[in-house]
């Protein structure tokens, strides 16, 4: 898998540049080598093929159960490039195990903490999962904003389209700088989610403001 994906990635970077209108900032903050856990707002399908494009190395992504079991291709697909399933009605055990061995070999792991695809930013509020295997192996966790892949895919526009696409690695966030709060992985997310709004926040309150200006005062 490690073999196909490093052969198979230059290509797929270039289709996707062809396809989409792609923008990546701050790739040089993360490690070329080494354990790190990347945390991303999760709009769209292909999420984890834009992260997996900012990180430029094999990431394997927790995958929500109910992914599966729609498609034996795509199932078959994500497997193979490294997806770890997890349950919403079983404990994740044997996935969380599994992302634990990973980072121990110095992997990425990919993490969605709203748990699903959301229509917009700030609808769910995050777990504490990505918080938690960092502070569990010492692996810095990277903040990762995602803009415009809700524009195909996604939950509102569900179709496969062109769409200009914008993707941010924030500064790590160090577990040892948390190892003194009262509850460690609830202010490594609480600084997760900072960053992150402070990046889409705007972005979205200003769209929310233009569509209520347009009822209001409509054209």
């Amino acid at each position: 898998m490690r073999a196909v994906y490093t052969v198979a990635r230059p290509g797929v970077e270039w289709l996707a540049r062809r396809i989409f209108d792609i923008e990546i900032t701050g790739r040089e903050k993360l490690p070329a080598r080494g354990p790190c856990v990347m945390a991303s707002n999760h709009l769209s399908f292909i999420d984890p093929v834009i992260t997996s494009m900012t990180a430029r190395r094999n990431v394997r992504f927790l995958a929500v159960g109910f992914l599966f079991n729609r498609s034996v291709l795509f199932d078959n697909l994500i497997l193979f490039f490294g997806a770890i399933p997890t349950h919403r009605d079983v404990p994740p055990i044997r996935a969380v195990r599994t992302a634990l061995r990973h980072l121990g070999e110095g992997g990425v792991v990919g993490v969605y903490p709203e748990g699903r695809r959301v229509a917009e930013w700030g609808e769910e509020p995050p777990s504490r999962g990505a918080a938690w295997l960092s502070m569990a192996t010492g692996a810095p966790l990277f903040p990762v904003a995602m803009q415009g892949t809700q524009g195909t895919l996604g939950m509102v526009e569900k179709r496969f389209r062109r769409t200009p696409i914008r993707a941010w690695i924030e500064d790590r966030l160090d577990p040892l700088d948390y190892t003194d709060c009262a509850d460690p992985t609830g202010a490594m997310m609480a600084d997760w989610l900072s960053v992150m709004d402070g990046r889409l926040g705007p972005w979205w309150r200003e769209r929310d403001e233009n569509a209520l200006r347009r009822e209001v005062h409509p054209e």
